[in-house]
């Protein structure tokens, strides 16, 4: 799977919204069965989705908690839709080292976890592990709610944290960081990027098309960074011990350079 900054959720019983989300601009769209369905719609929500096209950009379908009753034919619809090429993985919500490893088990990788309980986080070192993981997602709002913590505050900073130096040690991608959900104040949604990419995330789950460019733009290297990076990297090709604004340049903030170059396809 590609290492998309942005997953935009749409209603897998709203065929209407598939081109629209598809046009995005996103990195990846996730076909809901989920939260975004009510629970008399979800059977036929699936059908619409076994029906569509193949997407023309990445997308993933989140199916509905091992726990629930429609899990099971979520299931069976994920593998055939991975089958005809139609989707690119499995988002899997309320996951833990067991329901992802059941997953894959039946044919579901690979997959997208969602991290939203006090018990996943616990055993999130488990989870990481499990083979046919792609990336892991915080589901932020269902953890604050799952902790007792009141809303989206700084306590949920601890668990950010972890998801980030879990990740890595389990050499996956840097995780996606959970929804904005105040969905016409661009300022929040600008300070979210901000906190989520300073805590190492390396992606943002997004509920509306409108945040897509905000999402895009701050998970990537910015001018001013990019600029940096190729001083440090022409000044390191002189050889010794050299400094760019003012700093010395070890192998650290060489490696450092490098990488913003080749995030921005400057490699």
């Amino acid at each position: 799977m590609s290492v998309p900054r942005s997953y935009l959720f749409v209603p897998g019983d709203r065929p209407e919204r598939f081109a629209k989300a598809a046009a995005s601009g996103a990195g990846c769209i996730v076909l809901d069965l989920e939260d975004a369905v009510a629970p008399g719609a979800k059977d036929a929500a699936r059908e619409v989705v076994l029906a569509m096209p193949a997407c023309p950009v990445p997308a993933l379908l989140r199916i509905n908690p091992a726990a629930t009753q429609w899990h099971p034919s979520d299931v069976a619809a994920a593998r055939t839709l991975l089958r005809r090429g139609a989707i690119a993985g499995i988002m899997l919500p309320k996951a833990d080292a067991q329901t992802a490893q059941a997953a894959v088990a039946q044919g579901c990788g690979p997959l997208v976890v969602l991290l939203e309980t006090v018990a996943a986080l616990i055993g999130l070192r488990a989870l990481a592990a499990v083979p046919g993981i792609a990336r892991i997602a915080f589901g932020a709002v269902d953890f604050a709610l799952d902790a007792g913590i009141p809303g989206e505050s700084e306590a949920l900073d601890f668990v950010r944290s972890q998801l980030v130096l879990e990740s890595r040690y389990a050499d996956l991608p840097p995780p996606v960081d959970g929804v904005s959900t105040a969905l016409d104040d661009a300022t929040t949604l600008a300070a979210d990027v901000r906190r989520a990419r300073h805590f190492g995330f390396g992606a943002k789950l997004c509920i509306h098309p409108r945040q897509i460019a905000a999402v895009e733009t701050g998970f990537a290297p910015s001018a001013e960074e990019l600029a940096w990076a190729q001083r440090v990297r022409t000044a390191a090709a002189t050889g010794g011990a050299v400094a760019v604004d003012g700093k010395l340049v070890d192998a650290p903030i060489l490696a450092r350079a490098n990488a913003l170059l080749a995030a921005a396809g400057l490699g």
